[in-house]
């Protein structure tokens, strides 16, 4: 099997070390297999992306001593990939259309009769105030959600991973993804795209990456990535979650935290083996 991974940054702002971190790690790993490292750029979210940080990702990574096969695949140009995935789902009777707004899902989720609010993955789990409607009664103004409960209830024994990084295996169990994570949204009101579940899963599969080379961080999505590759017929990759490149304090990059762009870093003359020193590579 021929090792294929990939980079996949969303252009809303400028690449900070932890993404070089990142793109460095799976480009040595894919050169040291003998393999292919692919880039995606995931631009779903119209309102931030920007083609100034598009060109700057380019840019940014090919002064790292990256290289990428081309043409690169772009979310913005795979909506049709998605919309056939979502109709899957919904024949299957695994999706319903959700008109709830985050404020909804916060007074719902807070009641008194609920509980403790509970968080999952993507937030505070839904607490299922539309999952009495049909997959047919969607429109344009609905979130899509997955019915956790019918997806589980799919498979006589849930499907598992293999993990080579630094978080442990999360193993896919009824409680864990009825209780832990919830009904996920697959794609959403506000822009009428697919969310990063089910565009990440598609993506993957349509680019045959054979490892997934990702932050920690993401460790907790992959159950449900998991879970949406084995409805939809597609293979699993290998997942290696590696560590995050923190800051002073000890808190995660973002692309906020500007003072450590690559770009800033290029500008005040540093070298990308110096760029390697400061991540650890």
């Amino acid at each position: 099997m021929t090792f294929i991974t990939r980079f996949a940054p969303s252009p809303t702002g400028q690449l900070h070390l932890g993404h070089a971190y990142s793109a460095l790690l799976a480009y040595d790993m894919a050169q040291k297999a003998g393999g292919r490292f692919l880039l995606r750029i995931e631009d779903t979210d119209t309102a931030r992306c920007n083609p100034v940080f598009e060109a700057q990702v380019y840019d940014d990574l090919a002064w790292l001593g990256i290289s990428w096969e081309t043409p690169v695949l772009r979310q913005s140009e795979n909506t049709d990939a998605y919309e056939q995935a979502l109709e899957k789902l919904g024949e299957m009777g695994l999706l319903y259309p959700c008109s709830c707004t985050r404020g909804d899902i916060r007074r719902a989720a807070s009641a008194p009769q609920e509980g403790a609010p509970m968080h999952g993955p993507d937030g505070l789990i839904y607490p299922g105030t539309c999952r009495h409607r049909e997959w047919s009664d969607r429109s344009d103004k609905d979130a899509v959600r997955l019915h956790m409960a019918r997806a589980v209830d799919h498979f006589e024994r849930l499907p598992q991973y293999t993990e080579t990084g630094v978080h442990p295996v999360l193993r896919l169990t009824p409680a864990h993804l009825t209780e832990e994570v919830g009904d996920i949204v697959l794609a959403r009101r506000d822009t009428k795209t697919a969310a990063y579940h089910l565009s990440v899963v598609v993506d993957d599969a349509a680019q045959g990456i054979t490892h997934v080379i990702r932050g920690e961080d993401l460790a907790t999505a992959t159950p449900i990535h998991v879970l949406l590759q084995a409805l939809l017929g597609l293979p699993t990759p290998i997942y290696h979650h590696h560590r995050l490149i923190r800051d002073d304090a000890g808190k995660r990059l973002a692309k906020r935290d500007d003072a450590r762009a690559i770009a800033l870093y290029r500008a005040e003359g540093c070298t990308p083996q110096d760029i390697r020193n400061m991540v650890g590579l």
